[in-house]
């Protein structure tokens, strides 16, 4: 284990409460020039790419909080994967990982100078399971 790890996910998992609380300095954690991945949005730079992601969401998203408990950490190095769950509310409807479609996620953070200097966000943006076409094996899944 190299001495950045163990900062590393520390940085990693305050990300997570700072987003859930929608503290605007998340960004502090961010390098200025991080990149920011997340599926439909694309590939953002700047720390400011990560509010006009967030942006996307404005209108529907109600609440979201990341289940840290249930986190699964891997540290190598500069980088940092977490998978995990999530549940909240988005245009009066709740989600909940492990029990509804959406919630499951996978975030890729890779360090530089104990910043956040890539952030890539993979999971369902359809946290509502709404897209009823590309449930091609059905609804009737352990979730």
């Amino acid at each position: 284990m190299s001495a950045a790890e163990p900062h590393n996910v520390a940085v990693a998992r305050e990300y997570f409460v700072r987003a859930d609380q929608g503290r605007p300095d998340v960004l502090d954690l961010l390098h200025e020039d991080a990149e920011i991945y997340f599926p439909k949005f694309g590939i953002g730079s700047g720390r400011e790419s990560l509010l006009e992601m967030v942006r996307g969401f404005q209108s529907s998203l109600e609440s979201i909080r990341h289940d840290y408990d249930t986190f699964n950490v891997i540290a190598a190095g500069d980088n940092v994967v977490v998978e995990g769950t999530s549940g909240g509310r988005m245009s009066g409807k709740s989600w909940k990982g492990g029990t509804t479609p959406g919630g499951r996620f996978c975030n890729v953070f890779r360090f530089r100078d104990g910043k956040i200097a890539s952030l890539h966000i993979y999971l369902d943006p359809d946290y509502l399971g709404e897209d009823d076409l590309r449930f091609r094996w059905g609804r009737k899944r352990s979730w």
